[in-house]
Order: structure tokens, then C-alpha cells, then sequence
């Protein structure tokens, strides 16, 4: 009997090894999908954004800075990165290996990876924040006609084609790979005033 408080304790403490061990992995997991405390060699981690020079640019075709009106547009133009689909994936959830598989993606109709497609649609919600404004988008429809690869610079471009009164716009919406319009839509946003910075 008296090995059995020896036992116990040992019993008890490989437990608790055990559970705090776990409860350590599960942190580590957690942080790395939002990106904290990635290593710097873990592809889905990218690169970082260290100063504002790094973020994407923007075309502007508004005419007037305080008035919106019918034909006013705005353009973006982005590279879809291998860190860019990897981060999305990270951050949606959306894990489809279509999207992350080079291998898996061989072997279906597209014959090599592509891009999530609301991570390629998401380039008008980035042009569309460019317009003066404080943009508050209200709705989206989207057809999808074809893949973006990584690797790809697409464009997306918005226009203004119907004031609905109440600082609410109908928008065209376009993303273009090249010449090919690989999505297609109509937005409406309200634009309010922008807070005093």
C-alpha cells in the first residue's frame, strides 16, 4: 500500500502533462490561424505588410470629390498571390483543395489550382471603398464565368450607372482577367459622409 499514493501521484501528474500539453496545441493552433506567432517560413503565413507603400494601388475615375453622379467609377488591380489564397483559406475556413492542392487540382476540369471565387469578387468590395465617401455596401450579385489563377492580375471595376436617391447607388461590377470578364454583377451601396479624421 504505501507505493499507492506513489502511483497516484505519478497517475495524476502524466495526466495533467497530458491535458496541459493539449491545451497548449490548441492555442498554437488557434493563434496560427489568425496569423499570430507564424513562423516566417510557413507558406500560409506570407508576407508581411510593414509599411503603406506595400498595400495595393488604386484608379480613381470620380470626377468631382463631393458628388457622386451617373458614369463615376472606380478600378482595382491586384496580382492573386499564393499567400493571398492561403491567408483566405486560413481566414474563411475555406479549405477546398482545389484552391491549395496543386496535385488534387491536376486532376479536375480547371487542371492546376484557382482562387477562391469570393476572394477574387472581394476586389470590387476594395475598389468599391474607394469611392468618397464612406461606401456601406447593401447588396452584391455575382456570375461567376471563369477561374483566376494565382498568378493572375485581375482588375475589378465598378461604375455608377443609376442614382437611387438618398445617397444610394446602382453600380456595374466587373472583374476582368486580361481582355476576359471572369466575374460579373450589379452592387448598390450608400455612401455616408465620412467622420472627421
Amino acid at each position: 500500500m504505501s507505493s499507492e499514493p506513489h502511483d497516484l501521484l505519478n497517475t495524476w501528474t502524466e495526466t495533467s502533462s497530458h491535458v496541459v500539453n493539449s491545451m497548449m496545441e490548441a492555442n498554437r493552433a488557434a493563434f496560427a490561424a489568425f496569423g499570430v506567432g507564424a513562423r516566417s517560413d510557413d507558406p500560409a503565413s506570407g508576407p508581411e505588410i510593414e509599411a503603406e507603400e506595400d498595400l495595393p494601388t488604386w484608379h480613381v475615375t470620380v470626377d468631382a470629390e463631393d458628388h457622386l453622379s451617373v458614369g463615376d467609377g472606380v478600378e482595382f488591380s491586384k496580382t492573386i498571390s499564393d499567400a493571398d489564397v492561403r491567408r483566405f483559406a486560413l481566414s474563411s475556413g475555406d479549405t477546398n483543395p482545389l484552391h491549395l492542392d496543386e496535385e488534387f487540382a491536376e486532376q479536375t476540369r480547371f487542371k492546376g489550382r484557382i482562387a477562391h471565387g469570393t476572394l477574387v469578387g472581394g476586389l470590387i468590395s476594395a475598389a468599391l471603398a474607394r469611392l468618397p465617401g464612406l461606401t456601406i455596401y447593401l447588396s452584391q450579385d455575382l456570375e461567376f464565368h471563369a477561374p483566376v489563377r494565382i498568378g493572375d492580375r485581375v482588375t475589378a471595376e465598378c461604375e455608377i450607372v443609376e442614382d437611387l436617391g438618398h445617397n444610394q447607388y446602382r453600380l456595374t461590377t466587373t472583374v476582368t482577367d486580361g481582355e476576359e470578364a471572369v466575374i460579373d454583377g450589379e452592387a448598390v451601396v450608400l455612401i455616408d459622409e465620412r467622420p472627421d479624421e
